[in-house]
C-alpha cells in the first residue's frame, strides 16, 4: 500500500503558531454577561434549552465550529465565567457554549452529557481506570467523538499542562521520512475499552482512515493500545509496530510539533480529533478539595448543532 501525504489547514507546526493569537477567542464583558443571565434563566425555569440562547456570543461560537472542522482543528475560548457559580451552574454554561458548536454526546455507561475531569485517585496502573481519573502524565491521544471540548474551572498547584499536536502534521512527516511504518497506520491495531478483562474490552481498528475529499482521520492512544496487551486474545505488538510507536512518541513530543497551553479558569478549549491528538502533564493537587485541579469535558459531534 502506497501512503501519500495529506494537505490542508489541519496541517501546522507548534513552534510556527506558538506566539500568534489566531487560535485563541477572547470573550468580552457583553459576552460573560449573556451567558450568565442565559445560565441564571435556565437554572430558575428548571429547564435547558438546547443551545442555551446567546444572541451576540452565538455567531462567535459558530465560527469555532468552521475552524475546527474547515481549519487548523483547534480552538481556545478564554474569558468563560466560573467565579462565583455553583457546579450546577458550570454545567449549564459548558452545556449551552458547547451546544453552539455541535450535538452533545453521551460519555460513559451512564451516558452523561459530560464528565468531570479530576483526581479520583486512581492508580493509572490499573487496567480499569480512565484517563481522566488520575493525575498521572496522558500520552498524545484523540477522543472518540468528533470533537472534545474542556472547560477549566480550576487548575493545578503544578502541572497539568495541555499539548496539541497535529496529527495530520505527524503523518506527513511520517510518509516523508518512514514510509515503511507509515503504511501500518491504515492496518488494525488492538485498542482497550477498559471495561473489564474480557473480550469485549478489546476491539480492532486502524490508526488511520481516509477521509472524503482526500484527508485522513486519526485515532490514535498509546496507553490503550499498550493497555490493550493485557487481552488474552490480543496478539503481541511486533517489532514494527514497536518502531512506529516509539516514533509517534518523539515526533508528537518535539517542540516543533506541539503546542503546550496552560489552562486558566475560565478557558475552554475545542479540539478536532480526527486532525488534532491531545496530551496532558502529571500534575500535583493542592491539598484542600476545593482547591483542587477541575475540569469539564464534553464530546460533540461535528454536524450542525441541535
Amino acid at each position: 500500500m502506497a501512503v501519500i501525504q495529506v494537505t490542508g489547514p489541519g496541517e501546522w507546526l507548534g513552534a510556527e503558531i506558538r506566539d500568534s493569537d489566531a487560535w485563541r477567542v477572547r470573550l468580552d464583558e457583553q459576552h460573560r454577561r449573556e451567558v450568565l443571565d442565559a445560565v441564571r434563566a435556565a437554572e430558575a425555569a428548571g429547564t435547558f434549552p438546547d443551545p442555551l440562547p446567546l444572541p451576540t456570543l452565538g455567531p462567535v461560537l459558530r465560527r469555532v465550529r468552521e475552524e475546527l472542522v474547515d481549519g487548523r482543528g483547534f480552538v481556545l475560548v478564554q474569558g468563560v465565567p466560573t467565579d462565583g457559580m455553583s457546579e450546577r451552574q458550570y454545567e449549564l454554561a459548558a452545556l449551552g457554549l458547547a451546544g453552539h458548536v455541535g450535538g452533545i454526546v453521551p460519555q460513559g455507561p451512564e451516558r452523561a452529557p459530560l464528565m468531570h475531569v479530576r483526581d479520583t485517585g486512581a492508580d493509572p496502573a490499573r487496567a480499569r481506570t480512565k484517563s481522566y481519573e488520575h493525575s498521572g502524565r496522558l500520552g498524545y491521544h484523540s477522543d472518540p467523538a468528533d470533537v472534545v471540548a474542556l472547560l477549566c474551572l480550576r487548575p493545578a498547584k503544578s502541572g497539568g499542562l495541555s499539548a496539541v499536536v497535529s496529527s495530520v502534521a505527524v503523518h506527513n512527516e511520517l510518509v516523508r521520512t518512514r514510509p515503511d511504518l507509515a503504511e501500518l497506520l491504515y492496518q488494525p491495531w488492538w485498542h482497550d475499552r477498559r471495561t473489564g478483562d474480557g473480550p469485549g474490552s478489546f476491539y480492532p481498528k486502524p490508526l488511520c482512515t481516509p477521509r472524503p475529499g482526500g484527508g485522513v482521520s486519526i485515532s490514535y492512544g498509546p496507553d490503550y493500545l499498550r493497555s490493550a496487551q493485557r487481552g488474552a486474545t490480543v496478539p503481541r505488538f511486533t517489532a514494527a509496530q514497536e518502531e512506529l510507536m516509539d516514533l509517534l512518541d518523539r515526533l508528537t513530543n518535539d517542540p516543533r510539533f506541539a503546542l503546550t497551553m496552560d489552562l486558566r479558569a475560565g478557558d475552554l478549549q475545542f479540539l478536532n480529533n480526527h486532525v488534532v491528538l491531545h496530551s496532558r502533564t502529571a500534575y500535583e493537587d493542592h491539598p484542600e478539595p476545593e482547591r483542587r485541579r477541575h475540569l469539564l469535558r464534553l464530546w460533540l459531534t461535528a454536524g450542525p448543532p441541535r
